[in-house]
């Protein structure tokens, strides 16, 4: 007689739940309740550029690390602690994710000869990448729109970048911001400028930093913009620059300063300003605010007129400057100011799977003619009930809701139900007439 059959139990694997991963810290996300104000900002910054004649340029982030230590100098802190920098295990190139925005430009220019029919004022958008301690308004991924001028090299293009992001500061409601100039000549001033700064910051060794001392040889100019109390003394005692200027380099400065005062911009002289790139010369300028702490800077740049040849191009004169995405957004926000947030024209209301077809295609009709149209999705098993829908169109902040009932919908006709005057008032529209609709609702969002 044979055994009887024995159950089989199947053994069952279980499997190990995936980690959880998160974003580099520093590297933030955008999420579309704050990107509808980035693209806010972007679109001033676009039409304003646009009233300038300013192009734009689309630039790589990833760059030859050799373009960043020629042009912004090895002695830099984004050169020397800053930057995001590897080997490319394909080729072995050194590579670099961009700190800043200019020497890419120039790459750009020299690289596809633009400079070649005459001067050009271009401008760019986008990410850039510093390994450094967030902190409020500053991280590691943050966000630039930069304006450049090149091929000029006249005073009226520094004082005509400084107007245009003076401008740009109206058109956003920004008002505390102040101006802050200086020049740094040419380089045969600032060497003998340098000389006289080594004597005297050698003669106060005993109050210098341990940083300040690394730099006394290699970048004492930068020297000059320490936040360290204990040597503000010594700083400010320190030779000017501006005494070592040369006849025309003055004269450089007084232009822009007279189109600037002609123009009722208001701004101070601070000869200590000078910038964190080694490729500056002439006027520099800061835009600075009191209101976001030490991270006060919203706006920097000046004139680099020996940037291009030193990537390889023909010497051209030029001049730029670069604001921080974040901390102009933040700043709005600090000074209250209204940022709008992106909402629907209009939301679709849908009772039931049968209307979807006459539905979807009133909402693209709708499209075709400029009006923004969300449509209410269902779970898979239905549409949902109604008392759901009106509230998920409440809080699309849409200002009208298109109800497609059955009754409605016999007759040739939608409902339109106000959701933003507090009264609820509602219509009905013919759907034949939905072009003429369409504008109607336009004019009256």
């Amino acid at each position: 007689m044979s055994e009887p059959l024995k159950e089989h139990t199947p053994q069952v694997t279980k499997v190990a739940k995936a980690q959880k991963l998160v974003g580099v810290k520093g590297m933030n996300d955008i999420l579309p309740t704050e990107s509808a104000r980035w693209e806010w900002l972007e679109q001033q910054v676009r039409a304003l550029m646009a009233r300038y004649a300013y192009r734009n340029v689309r630039l790589p982030i990833v760059e030859p690390t050799a373009l960043f230590v020629r042009g912004l100098g090895e002695v830099t802190d984004i050169v020397e602690k800053e930057m995001y920098s590897f080997e490319d295990r394909l080729n072995g190139e050194q590579l670099t994710l961009r700190p800043e925005g200019t020497a890419g430009l120039v790459r750009a220019v020299v690289e596809h000869n633009l400079l070649y029919e005459g001067g050009k004022r271009l401008y760019y958008m986008g990410p850039m990448f510093r390994h450094e301690r967030p902190q409020r308004g500053r991280y590691r991924q943050f966000h630039q729109v930069g304006a450049e001028v090149l091929g000029f090299g006249g005073p009226e293009v520094d004082a005509e970048l400084i107007l245009l992001a003076n401008d740009l500061w109206s058109v956003l409601g920004l008002k505390d911001v102040r101006l802050e100039l200086n020049s740094l000549g040419q380089p045969a001033e600032r060497q003998a400028h340098r000389t006289a700064l080594i004597a005297h910051l050698e003669q106060h060794s005993d109050v210098l930093d341990e940083e300040a001392k690394r730099r006394l040889h290699s970048n004492p100019l930068r020297i000059l913009d320490t936040k360290n109390p204990a040597m503000q003394s010594v700083v400010e005692a320190a030779p000017r620059l501006l005494d070592f200027l040369s006849e025309a380099s003055l004269a450089h400065f007084n232009a822009v300063k007279a189109i600037l005062d002609a123009n009722g911009v208001a701004y101070s002289i601070n000869p200590r300003l000078v910038r964190g790139m080694d490729y500056y010369n002439l006027t520099v300028f800061e835009f600075i605010t009191t209101r976001l702490g030490s991270q006060g800077t919203i706006c920097g740049g000046g004139r680099y007129d020996y940037l291009i040849e030193q990537v390889g191009g023909k010497p051209s004169p030029a001049v730029g400057w670069a604001l921080g995405v974040e901390r102009v957004l933040e700043l709005i926000k600090e000074q209250g100011g209204a940022l709008p947030d992106w909402a629907p024209d209009v939301y679709a209301i849908i009772p039931e799977n049968a209307a979807l077809p006459v539905a979807m295609q009133v909402l693209q009709r709708l499209r075709a003619c400029g009006v923004s149209a969300q449509m209410h999705a269902g779970s898979g098993d239905g549409m949902g009930s109604m008392k759901t829908q009106f509230k998920k169109a409440d809080a699309s902040g849409a200002r009208f809701a298109l109800v497609f009932g059955a009754e409605e919908l016999a007759q040739g006709l939608v409902a339109v139900k106000s959701l933003r005057d507090g009264a609820g008032a509602q219509r009905t529209q013919p759907l034949n007439t939905v072009t003429a609709w369409a504008h109607s609702l336009q004019s009256a969002l």
